[in-house]
This record gives C-alpha cells, structure tokens and sequence, in this order.
C-alpha cells in the first residue's frame, strides 16, 4: 500500500491557476467518488482552501493512481495532463506522509503558524470519512498528522501569535489606510476568514457591516462581533459607499464587477480572500484591489521571524514521519501470527522436555505426544488468528493489534515509546 498526494498550492500556483479547481461540498464528493472508481486506489480524501487543492489516496500502484488523479484535475480544469504534471507538488510515501504532517502543522502554509489550516484539514477529513471515501489507512495518517501538529505547537513558538490570511490582510490595511478608526468597512461572507476580518477592524475602531447571503448568518456573525447588519441585496450601493471591503465567500462567480462601480472622491480598499474570485473589475482609479496573492510582503517578513521555529518544526515532522512508519510495521498482523506459534513451538518444547524429564511420558512416545500437542496448539490458534487478519483491516484496528503486539513483547518490543505511552494511558 503506497500514500500519494497531487498538490496545487500557493508554492506552484498563482490565484489564477487555484480558482480552476474550486469545489462546493457536492463536486468534492463526486470527485471522491471518481477517485474510488480507479481500481488500485482504495481511500481518498481531498483539501481544497484558498491557497490549496490537494488530492490524497492511498493506492496499492502509484504510476496508475497518479495517471487517474491527474486525468480527474485535468476534466476539472480544462488544463493538460503535462501542465498539471509539470505544476503540480507530487509525492508518493515517506514524501507523502512528511507533506502531510507539514500541512497540518501550518509549516507548508502561506503564514507559516496560521490557525486555520488544522481545522481545514479536520473538516477536509470528516467529509471523505462520513461519505466512506477514507477507512484505516488514511485515518492513520491523519491522526498521526494531528499529533504531529501538537508536538510542533508544544515545542516551538510558530503558533505563539495567532495568525491567518485574514490578520494578515487586516495587516495590510493598517499599513495602506490612514486614520483607520474614521473610516467605515463591509465584510462580505460569514465564513472563519470574515469573523476573523469583522473583530480585527471593530477592535481599531472602525465602524464594521456584515453582509450575507443568509441574513440570518449574517445577523449572528454581527451579534457575535458587535458590528451592523447590511442588506445583501444593496451590495450594488455598498461598492460605492464604504472605504474598505473584505469578500470571503464561497461564490462561483464574481459578486463585485465593473457595472457596479461609479465614481467617487475618496479611495477604495478591497480585498478579496475568496477562491474563486468575489471580485473582477480590472484596474479602476481609486479602487486599491488585494487579492490573497497580494499579501506576500508580509508573508515572507512573517516567515523571516519565525525562520528558526520553522527549522525546528520541520526536524520534528521529520521525526514523526520515521516514527509513523515504525508505528506501522509494528501493527503488521503477520509478524505477530508468526510470534504467536513460535512461542507455542517453546512452549510445547519446554513441557516436552519437562514431562520426559518427570518420566510422565515414556521416550518411545516423545514424537506421537509432540505431534499431537503441536496439533492442538495450531487447532486452538486457527480461529484466533484468523480473526486478527479479519481485524487488521477494519479501521479501527490499531488498539486491537497494537495490545495484542505489546503483550507478546513486553520485554523487547519494537513499538515506538510515544504508542506504549498511548496505550498504557488509554
């Protein structure tokens, strides 16, 4: 069994190219379900963020999983297989399981320490597990993953200062608007990014409106933040009226275009965090338009200040993959069935020799007696480990096999420290 990952991400892929692979919950499933149809790819899971689209499969042939995958985002995109290919951030096993711990300890993002991309991951994760796109093998993985996450939060400053595209952004505001507590600001959407945009602008001062859809969502995210509730329906007055604008929405098209937008006499401010794009009015005077891809300079002086936590983290990752995959040939069934019998072959020895030495059995017998209690050792053995190999692949297998591999070597196993410690205290 192999791990495989097809990632386009902010690293290989501008704002541009990421919006060709946007999902709503009803395409991920479908794309899910397609992966599946492949014959040696038997779990899967995609993330798709602003700044990434990744799809995740464990596979029993990597050649033949990749082609499929790459002719999925292919039909996706419209795009050729050789661009993707050439584009696209692939690694397969120990590669695979190091990309994903890395992700999910928010050294691989954008704003390296940024809290959102747990939760991403978490969300990405249940989706594909409810549906029965993911069983044991990715769910290994991920829960190693978050683990791995824990260890770099718990050992290293990266998360110390909460951060996110949005506090970035708001960053980038602090830096363009003067007198920021005079002006007045509309955030569009209700997702985490907005509630993020929403607190940071009311905590300078600046009179916040939160607009939706759902009016419904939107009045809770404005109790929730203290701001004011503004009519969706008047977003066409809105582009016109306030000074700054952040959209965050889940839109497949623009909401914010060009036959909307009259002049005024002050500047505009927006910015646009959505994947794909709320807004497409190409260059207008006074209007000062960011996009995620906008915000680098503050990214890169982000990763400057944590460069020696991200050293760091990434020497823990390194060691959480190695240690994930001893936590794996630890779990493997066959290596514990063939223990079982060996200790029953000693075992049968050691009362052979200890009956003839008592004079229980006499000495023309030794061989018949040896044969039928090596006998009964393999009938009783049959049905139990069958059963092991039954349970090894069910997906909640771990604790099963992994006490049955700590009791039979509870002197000199080979389970890394971290799961005998896991064990004992479960």
């Amino acid at each position: 069994m192999h791990y495989l990952i097809v990632s386009l991400s902010h690293k290989n892929s501008d704002v541009a190219l990421r919006e060709k692979f946007t999902y709503t919950d009803e395409q991920k499933e479908t794309c899910l379900e397609n992966l599946l149809k492949c014959d040696v790819i038997s779990e899967a899971m995609i993330l798709a963020t602003c700044n990434r689209v990744e799809l995740y499969g464990c596979c029993s042939d990597i050649e033949g999983a990749l082609e499929h995958m790459l002719y999925l985002l292919t039909s996706k995109s419209g795009l050729t297989k050789e661009f993707i290919k050439e584009t696209a951030e692939i690694v397969d096993d120990s590669s695979a399981i190091h990309h994903l711990f890395a992700v999910a300890s928010s050294i691989d993002s954008m704003v390296v320490g940024e809290t959102q991309i747990a939760g991403q991951l978490k969300d990405a994760f249940k989706f594909a597990q409810e549906k029965g796109y993911c069983e044991q093998k990715m769910s290994r993985a991920v829960e190693h993953a978050f683990k791995t996450a824990a260890k770099v939060r718990n050992f290293t400053e990266i998360s110390s200062k909460p951060v996110s595209v949005a506090s970035v952004a708001i960053a980038q505001v602090k830096e363009k608007v003067a007198n920021l507590s005079e002006k007045k600001a509309l955030v569009i959407g209700v997702g985490e990014m907005s509630e993020i945009c929403a607190k940071h602008l009311i905590s300078y001062g600046v009179e916040t409106y939160i607009t939706n859809r759902t009016k419904e969502k939107a009045i809770q995210l404005a109790d929730m933040c203290a701001a004011n509730v503004y009519e969706f329906g008047d977003l066409d007055k809105a582009v016109n009226e306030f000074d700054i604008i952040f959209t965050a929405t889940s839109a497949q098209y623009p909401i914010i275009t060009s036959e909307l937008i009259e002049d005024v006499d002050f500047e505009r401010f927006w910015f646009d965090l959505a994947i794909p794009r709320d807004i497409e009015i190409g260059c207008k005077k006074g209007i000062y338009l960011f996009s995620i891809d906008d915000i680098k300079d503050v990214v890169n002086a982000n990763k400057a200040q944590r460069e020696q936590d991200v050293r760091k983290a990434h020497g823990i990752v390194g060691r959480s993959v190695v240690a994930f995959y001893e936590w794996l040939d630890a779990l493997n069934v066959e290596p514990m069935i063939k223990e079982i019998y060996i200790k029953a072959q000693k075992a049968v020895e050691t009362e052979m020799a200890r009956a003839l030495k008592k004079g229980f059995i006499p000495e023309e017998c030794a061989t018949e007696a040896e044969k039928m209690a090596n006998q009964a050792i393999k009938r009783f053995l049959h049905d139990m480990t069958k059963k092991m190999r039954e349970v090894s692949t069910e997906a909640k297998s771990d604790s099963t096999t992994g006490a049955m591999q700590y009791m039979l070597n509870s002197q000199n196993d080979n389970i890394p420290d971290k799961y005998k410690h896991y064990m004992k205290k479960d």
